[in-house]
């Protein structure tokens, strides 16, 4: 007789599925989607973590970010007409104001679509130059609290968004700024990566909200930690030293995030920052956009030329030493997480993200 399988071996998720979910990208957090100037005075259609989304700006200026298929026929909501407080579909008129409400079916006036939440409406909010949208599963429909670095929200720094879609899987990406030895090698001709050994000891301290990969034989030399957060947004944090001739403010630093697009391409979001106010800001300001932005692009094109070079199976075939610490602990954090987020899904008998319907207690 075959033995039956305990309910709690039933809810653990399968390899292919932790891998799906990590392709299309973690849930209930909140992820950066696209700079804030995309979205003007009409709807732009983006596709972001397995989703296909409609962006748009109320007439307050109030972006709306919701799925981009009108709950009539499906036809894109981005093509359709903007009416102020609702996008009128160009299929065939059907209104769909901000909460995803059906406001208006012209063709079948009180038909039984008027007055349904029939489209998805993701909670968003706009931070120094970025479009944030919520993404959560099934089973966590509402938004989590959302703590952006102090870099990127406080008054005391002040920093530039750069925006930039290469054709590499992200998590590509997140292993690169977890990685700070590759400064030393792939940017050695930076203006601020020349000096430092190329050997180097490495350890892992834990922090309230993640880890540091950082060595232990030197500091403020050149590209010598990185950190992994999770404060309802997932993002690493690192420096890099800068001489004096980079102006005040200490060290550079740069708070980066990534959000797939499909399997091999990738939305990154660098903001480049420095602990400035008043005199200095504006002089960190002058700096960077007559001197120093070029640079960064510089080193940011060797980045995306090496990545963009490695093939999107190339994991299968590593070999890790000690200076890939910070790299197998964030993919096995990344891991874990994925793991807990489907095997709730499981439990519930909810809808797996890539299934559409589904709530808590019914079959997917």
């Amino acid at each position: 007789m075959n033995a039956i399988p305990s309910p709690r071996a039933q809810a653990l998720p399968a390899d292919d599925e932790i891998e799906t979910l990590l392709r299309m990208g973690l849930r209930n957090r909140w992820h950066p989607l696209c700079p804030s100037h995309f979205v003007a005075d009409r709807p732009v259609s983006l596709y972001r973590l397995g989703l296909k989304l409609v962006l748009w700006r109320d007439a307050g200026g109030t972006v709306c970010v919701q799925d981009d298929h009108c709950p009539h026929r499906g036809a894109p909501l981005s093509m359709g007409r903007h009416l102020g407080d609702r996008l009128a579909c160009v299929y065939h008129g059907v209104e769909v104001g901000t909460d995803g409400r059906v406001l208006s079916v012209p063709g079948s006036p009180g038909c039984r679509l008027e007055g349904r939440q029939a489209v998805k409406t993701y909670p968003s909010r706009e931070l120094k130059g970025a479009i944030f949208a919520y993404v959560g599963d099934a089973l966590h429909p509402q938004p989590c609290a959302f703590e952006p670095p102090e870099q990127i929200a406080s008054d005391e720094y002040d920093a530039f968004l750069c925006y930039a879609e290469w054709r590499t899987p992200y998590r590509y990406l997140i292993d690169n700024n977890l990685d700070p030895m590759h400064g030393t090698f792939l940017h050695r001709q930076s203006h601020s990566m020349a000096v430092g050994d190329v050997k180097a000891s490495f350890r892992v301290r834990d922090t309230p909200h993640g880890f540091r990969f950082e060595k232990v034989t030197q500091r403020d030399v050149n590209f010598d930690w990185s950190e992994w957060c999770d404060t309802g947004a997932l993002y690493a944090r690192l420096e890099i030293p800068y001489p004096k001739s980079g102006g005040p403010g200490g060290n550079f630093g740069i708070i980066f995030m990534s959000t797939p697009i499909s399997d091999t391409l990738c939305a990154n979001f660098f903001w480049r920052n420095r602990r400035v106010q008043g005199w200095e800001r504006d002089t960190w300001r002058f700096l960077y956009k007559n001197r120093l932005e070029a640079r960064h692009w510089q080193v940011l094109e060797q980045d995306r030329t090496l990545l963009e070079a490695v093939e999107p199976d190339a994991n299968q075939q590593e070999c890790f030493y000690d200076h890939d610490v910070g790299v197998a602990r964030v993919r096995r954090w990344m891991r874990e997480l994925a793991a807990q987020q489907l095997q709730a899904l499981h439990r519930a008998g909810a809808a797996r993200p890539w299934q559409r319907g589904g709530e808590p207690g019914t079959a997917p």
